[in-house]
């Protein structure tokens, strides 16, 4: 059986939700509306089946949300040139260790990030 690998993936948010949802503009104060709004993900699928996943709502088998209500509303397209750079992760902790890097980066050079 092949082991899970998981990657980093990046998604343009619509700029009105820096305007429209209050905890992610209480997230970036710093967000100085130059550069985008962005949210970041550790997935064990591909960018674009878990792009797709949160663009519908995606619930498991349970019944649990495991889709951000964020990226449904205001989710645009990928970004690769934000994320195809970083290596493919061995595990689940790597992969959640590297989400918030990844995210307090972006957030660094500006960007306003959403992550879990």
């Amino acid at each position: 059986m092949a082991k899970t690998e998981y990657r980093i993936y990046v998604i343009e948010l619509q700029k009105k939700v820096f305007t429209e949802n209050w905890r992610f503009r209480a997230a970036n104060p710093q967000f100085n509306g130059v550069l985008e709004c962005v949210y970041v993900g550790m997935t064990s699928k591909t960018p674009k089946e878990r792009l797709e996943q949160h663009k519908t709502g995606y619930r498991n088998k349970k019944g649990h949300k495991l889709s951000s209500s964020i990226v449904e509303k205001y989710g645009s397209y990928l970004r690769p040139s934000l994320y195809n750079h970083i290596p493919t992760l061995k595990t689940k902790q790597e992969g959640l260790k590297m989400e918030e890097f990844v995210a307090l980066e972006l957030r660094r050079k500006g960007y306003a990030v959403w992550f879990n």
